[in-house]
Order: structure tokens, then C-alpha cells, then sequence
């Protein structure tokens, strides 16, 4: 069986942002490195960084002492999602009340501001707690995946050893891989030396 060649340390940068979906991209937070499964979220930084990564930090900030509970909710909320969809996948509906919990406290109320053109807008703003206001977009695209999105587009990557999600959002919807530049490449490399081994 081929190794993994991903290494893993401590910048929060390296976690894969293949999903095309905001909650695959969440699921993505873990992955298998060789034959262990691995946590790239270690801290309330590391939930923190993501976030900021897939643009959900500017309207909300957290203090450091609230970090752990960030850590905490944004597991728990990871774990909730995996569960969920993989229910949906094999064709049953799951409890959503959990991810309800999640979407209640994530209150919002419709307010007046100038957009980048200068002109009068509606915008939302979120009136949550500052662990609520970060998890809540994480949680409404979890909603949205599982009500408006297509089931057959959710996939896993076909490499063995991969574990990561995407959303095939390709023009033939043929996608079968995390990334075609590492498990792809991985798999015709593993494919040609066995070809090359039967000669």
C-alpha cells in the first residue's frame, strides 16, 4: 500500500481547501495521514485561521479566553456535519435537531449600510455571541448542503487513502479525486509502477 506523503505541522495554512463546499471544506479539517486519522484543528487558533481562510472573519473576533470554546463547538459541529451527510449519502434523513441548536443562536437582524459603490444596502449582521457568529455561516452552509444540494455531487476522493470530501462542481461531473496535483497523480504513479512491475 503507498504511504501518504503529507506532511503536517503546526501552520494552520496547510489544510486542504479542495471540498468546494464550505461544509466539505469543514469535514476536510481531518484527514488520514499514512494510516492515522489526524486533527488539523489543535487549538482555537487553528479554527480561527481556517475560518479566516474561507472569508467568514469580517464581521467577527474572539477574544483569546473564548479560543477553547471556539475549539470546543467548531469540533462538535464538524463531528454533527460528518454524520449527517454521510446519513443523507446512505439515504436516510438524520436529527437535525443538534444543527438546529447551532442555527438558533445565530441571530441576525437586517440592517441599513453603504455598500462598496457608495449606495444604500440591506446586510444581515449577526447579533450572536462571538463563538456563535463564527460558527453560525459554518453551520447555515451545512443546512443549505443538505437541503439544496445535489447528493450524487457529494463524493469522497476515490484515492484508497484519502479521506477528504469535495463537491463536484465540474462540467461532466466526472471529478474523482481530492486533487488531481496529489491523489490523483498518486494513483497513476501507483498504476504505472504496477504496469511497469507486471513486464
Amino acid at each position: 500500500m503507498e504511504k501518504t506523503e503529507t506532511s503536517i505541522n503546526n501552520n494552520p495554512g496547510e489544510i486542504p481547501m479542495v471540498g468546494d463546499h464550505l461544509a466539505l471544506d469543514l469535514l476536510n479539517t481531518e484527514m488520514r495521514v499514512g494510516n492515522e486519522s489526524v486533527d488539523l484543528w489543535r487549538s482555537g487558533e487553528d479554527v480561527h485561521a481556517w475560518l479566516e481562510r474561507c472569508g467568514l472573519l469580517a464581521s467577527a473576533s474572539i477574544a483569546a479566553a473564548e479560543k477553547q470554546t471556539l475549539l470546543r463547538q467548531a469540533r462538535e459541529l464538524r463531528a454533527l456535519a460528518r454524520h449527517l451527510i454521510e446519513q443523507w449519502k446512505d439515504g436516510q434523513v438524520g436529527d437535525v435537531q443538534p444543527l438546529n441548536r447551532f442555527l438558533d443562536v445565530y441571530t441576525s437582524a437586517p440592517q441599513v449600510m453603504t455598500n462598496e459603490n457608495g449606495r444604500l444596502a440591506i446586510t444581515r449582521v449577526a447579533k450572536a455571541d462571538p463563538v456563535a457568529k463564527l460558527l453560525g455561516p459554518v453551520a447555515e452552509a451545512i443546512a443549505q448542503l443538505l437541503t439544496e444540494g445535489d447528493i450524487d455531487l457529494v463524493r469522497k476522493c476515490a484515492h484508497p487513502e484519502c479521506i477528504l470530501w469535495f463537491y463536484d462542481r465540474t462540467k461532466s461531473h466526472k471529478r474523482r479525486w481530492c486533487s488531481m496535483a496529489s491523489c490523483g497523480n498518486r494513483y497513476k504513479a501507483a498504476q504505472f509502477r504496477k504496469k511497469v512491475g507486471t513486464n
